[in-house]
């Protein structure tokens, strides 16, 4: 696990704002976020609120209109090589798993691992341990159409912590799993939090599922309406 203790937030998004159309959209209007160290957050809100697109920014996949946005103490709009910052430091899960239909489970998970020092043999045994940790040990050879949605999920999840990050960022993991796999990815991401202290924040739109976490965060409006402690939401 990617440790940099020294700063004690993980995330901190500061009067964050992203504009479309330009300008005319405004799908994130002035968000402030801090999350620290090992917390688990949800992001809720309903279709258009701008959750995804705060969770884009949180994992560099995008650059806000204006604000501020740290990771693990490192101001995004200053590092010069966002790729391997985010290899090396965020995992990300979303909704659709994304694994490469052509490559095996252990390749899947793998991916995230090229371009580092690791070796071939580093990585295949990183890959088996990592499968085994989400209970899929021994599936590493199969397709990924020969696995579940659930199963698939799972793999999402092992290839997200590939390189020991510090975040996972996880954009409606559960949107299209049926509930007895909606449970067991749920058990899993406690486990792995409680087990790597790694810190986590989640969109969904389940409330239910937001009610997993430590707080609830509601976007509406490109804004932060609501942050409360889930057993106070």
């Amino acid at each position: 696990m990617n440790d940099a203790g020294r700063h004690p937030c993980a995330i901190e998004a500061i009067d964050v704002r992203k504009y479309f159309d330009r300008g005319i959209v405004h799908a994130l209007d002035g968000v402030a976020l801090s999350v620290e160290r090992g917390e688990f957050v949800a992001i809720t809100g309903p279709s258009g609120s701008g959750k995804s697109t705060l969770l884009h920014l949180l994992a560099a996949l995008d650059t806000p209109t204006s604000g501020t946005i740290r990771v693990d103490g490192e101001d995004l709009d200053r590092i010069k090589d966002l790729n391997r910052f985010r290899r090396t430091h965020i995992g990300l899960v979303f909704q659709l798993h994304n694994l490469l239909p052509h490559l095996d489970v252990a390749k899947n998970v793998q991916i995230p691992m090229f371009g580092t020092h690791r070796s071939h043999r580093e990585r295949t045994e990183r890959a088996d341990v990592l499968l085994a940790e989400v209970d899929l040990e021994g599936k590493g050879r199969r397709l990924p159409t020969e696995l579940s949605g659930g199963e698939r999920q799972r793999v999402a999840i092992a290839r997200a912590l590939a390189n020991d990050p510090s975040v996972v960022l996880a954009d409606e993991p559960t949107g299209s799993l049926d509930s007895a796999s909606v449970e067991r990815v749920l058990g899993l991401f406690r486990r792995l939090r409680a087990e790597t202290g790694m810190t986590l924040v989640m969109v969904t739109h389940d409330r239910d599922v937001a009610r997993t976490a430590d707080r609830i965060v509601e976007i509406r409006d490109g804004r932060v309406a609501a942050d409360t402690s889930s057993s106070a939401a």
